[in-house]
């Protein structure tokens, strides 16, 4: 079956970095479109950053973009996201997912990892 498994998370004070790695199986890697989601306390899920099936294209949501990077081994069936200028308001749990385009959205399908939490304090 489908397993997404996220790590990296952990407690990082404001300007540090982090990186975050996702372990996908039960699914051919390479030829889906890969997502890394954060949903804060209280806050609905929210879309961080997509990469395409080869790396070709990522797209990125405006509060991250220029500090957050996300990229792909699909040798290695591993979608990261590194975390660059982390601000408190990046904390969060981050989850790992499958998209596909519909129109100029990128929408979620299938399951979800268990997360790993981001905190950025001080």
């Amino acid at each position: 079956q489908v397993q997404l498994v996220e790590s990296g998370g952990g407690l990082v004070q404001p300007g540090g970095s982090l990186r975050l790695s996702c372990a996908a199986s039960g699914f051919t890697f390479s030829s889906v479109s890969m997502s890394w989601y954060r949903q804060a306390p209280g806050k609905e899920r929210e879309l961080v950053a997509v990469v395409t099936t080869k790396g070709e294209r990522t797209n990125y949501a405006d509060s991250v973009k220029g500090r957050f990077t996300i990229s792909r081994d699909n040798a290695e069936n591993t979608v990261y996201l590194e975390m660059n200028s982390l601000k408190p308001e990046d904390t969060a749990v981050y989850y790992c997912t499958r998209v596909v385009k519909a129109g100029s959205r990128w929408l979620p399908f299938g399951s979800w990892g268990q997360g790993t939490q981001v905190t950025v304090s001080s």
